[in-house]
């Protein structure tokens, strides 16, 4: 029997794949990015500016700007979890299509090479059936077939 092994971790942190899918959501998410940290700075400013202005303000003034600071901390809450919700999905959509990939270039090695077993996760795997560095290599292929 002719068994062989492959990290999928691997595949996923260091193929040129999931390197170029990162890179895409990041820049697929970098304005987002932007904004929640300049409406984090602007509700710290503010926050900062009510707590040094508060002895000095009426009671009126200070309960409009708490109030302020309450919706635009709700706001900036929303948009976080919104923002995270988001990227989870777009980066699950972006591994999927990694290791899809990866499948495929198995498939091709265990075809070419008569592999009967190939598993993706084990406990344990004597460095002499892995085959990581081999998908690693076919996946870094520019004009790979799959």
């Amino acid at each position: 029997m002719h068994i062989a092994a492959v990290n999928s971790d691997r595949i996923l942190s260091e193929s040129t794949l999931a390197k170029a899918a990162q890179d895409k959501l990041k820049q697929e998410f970098l304005k987002r990015d932007q904004e929640l940290q300049a409406i984090a700075k602007d509700l710290k400013t503010k926050s900062n500016k009510l707590d040094k202005n508060a002895a000095t303000m009426s009671d009126l003034e200070r309960k409009k700007v708490q109030a302020e600071l309450t919706q635009l901390d709700a706001d900036f809450q929303r948009k976080q979890r919104e923002f995270s919700e988001d990227l989870n999905q777009r980066r699950n959509e972006e591994l999927a299509a990694v290791l899809e990939r990866a499948n495929k270039a198995i498939k091709q090695i265990a075809e070419a090479k008569n592999y009967d077993l190939i598993v993706q996760e084990a406990v344990y795997v004597n460095p002499r059936i892995d085959i990581t560095d081999e998908v690693l290599k076919a996946l870094a292929k520019p004009n790979a077939s799959f």
